[in-house]
């Protein structure tokens, strides 16, 4: 998503929630040159990397409204689930949409080719042989898949290709013929499949009329090479984009593997940041986890440095609350909502012209991502409030964070000469908050009870680096 659509979003938000009612104008990018065509190459297995890749051409073509997007076809196939995202990006591009058979389209490639509005072929290529199958431990080879398994992924797999073939116009039967072994593909009094096996089709076969009146079995026709398809469609002329694999896309699949536990990482470190004096080790660890986080979106092609941005607005905001305007509570709450909304959409797989506000399956994933993360670390924050304290970790943590305090020991005596001080509660603690003591704001927290904002108080204790405060009078 880039920062244009970041932006959009966050105006509709606002518009929804601020109390005062404003009207935001956004303006579409300017149209790119008529007679653009994206080349998008499907050049391996079928994978979830690949499915980056082609995430990232599409949205590209659609913000450069391009009139056509050509897929470079040479596959083995892949797996079923992947296939499947793949073919639903595809078909969030509205304009011309071809395959070209550079060699074979193989079992999840021949799929792909139907979500096509075209297939054209190059000489001597193949495609077909598109029967699922499954894979024994550790990818060695093809295990033999019990007969109510292999109905079982056939007919969903017949019914995700029929979608596309009916869409598309292709013919269905020779679609189904190449999953289904126990279909018979007759054209007149031709058998061009025989039952027990499964069709696979070389160009000129393809490319061969049958009907009245004559019309492809599949192929829209055979040419020599890209170009020549190009100048059959039209587009001889036109500007040609050819989106290459970066060779990030695995790197990015790893990180939004471990996207929740980034998450977790991140948040238990700022956690930590904010109960230890200065700043250190814990805030660089959580910095560098939401980086990581945000790139796995940038790379994946979900999102842009929009939210980014947006996220590090909202930590700024937070630390204007803590640390200069303590008591505010707006900065503060605008500031985690604002961190909250970048960490969910940063993950939305979001597309040019589409709503603004993403959808309830759109969010899904972000969603349980992100409740996942902020689960786990409530749970291991209450841990480390009870423990942490007293650890050599966190008196390790504190000697080399504080500013201005050189030992553990240093440390300690400016706690103890806190004891007995008194002060004002600048924000209600329930129990705890903030309180100033002379011109200096501190972290503090009551026995259990709540104290209003005003009150006097007095520091009786300390826990970690928290005083521990009790009402005076």
């Amino acid at each position: 998503m880039t920062f244009k659509h970041t932006s959009r979003w966050l105006l509709a938000w606002l518009w929804l929630t601020a109390p005062t009612v404003f009207a935001a104008q956004t303006h579409p990018a300017a149209a790119a040159p008529s007679g653009t065509v994206y080349i998008l190459p499907i050049r391996e297995d079928i994978m979830p990397p690949l499915v980056y890749v082609v995430r990232r051409g599409v949205k590209e073509a659609m913000e450069a409204n391009a009139e056509a997007l050509i897929l470079d076809m040479k596959t083995d196939g892949g797996r079923v689930d992947v296939t499947e995202e793949i073919i639903e990006i595809i078909s969030k591009f509205k304009g011309t949409t071809a395959t070209y058979v550079n060699d074979r389209a193989f079992s999840a490639g021949a799929f792909i080719s139907v979500a096509t509005q075209k297939i054209f072929m190059a000489p001597q290529s193949v495609i077909g042989a598109a029967a699922p199958i499954m894979m024994s431990p550790g990818g060695a080879g093809v295990e033999k898949m019990p007969d109510t398994v292999e109905a079982k992924m056939t007919s969903a797999v017949r019914a995700l290709v029929r979608t596309q073939a009916e869409k598309n116009g292709h013919n269905i039967d020779v679609i189904e013929a190449m999953i289904d072994k126990t279909k018979e593909l007759k054209m007149g009094d031709e058998v061009l499949n025989k039952e027990g096996n499964i069709l696979t089709l070389t160009d000129r076969q393809a490319a061969k009329e049958y009907g009245n009146p004559p019309k492809p079995l599949l192929s829209s026709g055979t040419v020599e090479s890209l170009d020549a398809l190009l100048a059959q469609l039209g587009y001889a002329g036109a500007r040609r984009v050819e989106i290459q694999p970066t060779g990030a896309e695995k790197f990015g699949l790893w990180i939004n593997t471990i996207a929740p536990l980034l998450l977790i990482i991140g948040i238990v470190g700022f956690y930590i940041e904010f109960k230890t004096p200065g700043f250190g080790l814990p805030g660089i660890v959580g910095i560098i986890a939401f980086a990581v986080y945000f790139l796995g979106g940038y790379v994946a092609g979900l999102s842009g440095a929009g939210w980014m941005i947006v996220f590090v607005a909202g930590l700024a905001l937070v630390l204007l609350e803590l640390l200069v305007l303590p008591g505010t509570i707006i900065a503060g709450i605008a500031g985690a909502v604002l961190m909250l909304v970048a960490l969910v959409m940063g993950m939305v797989d979001m597309y040019p012209g589409a709503p603004v506000l993403p959808s309830l399956p759109q969010l899904r994933v972000p969603l349980r991502d992100v409740g996942l993360a902020f689960t786990v670390s409530f749970v291991l924050a209450l841990i480390l409030a009870r423990y942490l304290p007293r650890t050599t970790l966190f008196h390790h943590l504190v000697s080399q964070t504080a500013s201005g305090v050189t030992s553990v020991a240093a440390m300690q005596e400016q706690l103890q000469a806190r004891l007995g001080q008194t002060g004002v509660a600048i924000a209600p603690l329930c129990p705890g908050g903030k309180a100033r003591f002379g011109d200096q704001p501190l972290d503090v927290i009551t026995r259990g009870e709540m104290v209003e904002k005003g009150r006097a108080v007095k520091i009786i204790g300390h826990s970690g680096p928290n005083a521990v405060v009790a009402e005076v009078g």
